[in-house]
């Protein structure tokens, strides 16, 4: 059987690293780590003790065409330390955003996407409302 100590990273695909940098910088607030000097671009960002490892790939099939929020596509969870802070800050950057504070899940739910369209949910624990 395999044992797990915690999830290590995501890595994702994107079409234009200095955009996509800019929005997991800026908007998500994310911090810029020193990456490998490896022979295709790509950033990796800290998120507590995992990463998002961002690549350069715009060939990929991973890269979501559709635009619209669905709650159901692939995506990846961050836990955020205040609901409405996040969603005042994503209203403020004219993010566009799904909200479900009331979640069956028992999270309140926020979810956005990046530039090339990889969803993301923020959360919190509906008792931390």
């Amino acid at each position: 059987m395999i044992t797990y100590k915690e999830l290590h990273h995501v890595s994702l695909p994107v079409t234009n690293l200095e955009k996509s940098k800019t929005f997991y910088r800026e908007i998500l607030g994310l911090i810029e780590l020193e990456r490998p000097n490896f022979d295709f671009a790509g950033a990796w960002f800290q998120v507590g003790k995992q990463q998002i490892h961002l690549i350069v790939f715009p060939e990929s099939e991973m890269i979501r065409q559709e635009r619209e929020i669905s709650t159901r596509d692939a995506h990846f969870a961050l836990r955020v330390n205040d609901y409405d802070k996040a969603l005042k800050w994503l209203k403020k950057h004219n993010i566009s955003f799904k909200e479900n504070r009331y979640s069956k899940s028992g999270f309140a739910q926020i979810f956005c996407s990046d530039p090339d369209g990889h969803i993301i949910e923020l959360n919190v624990d509906q008792k931390d409302l």
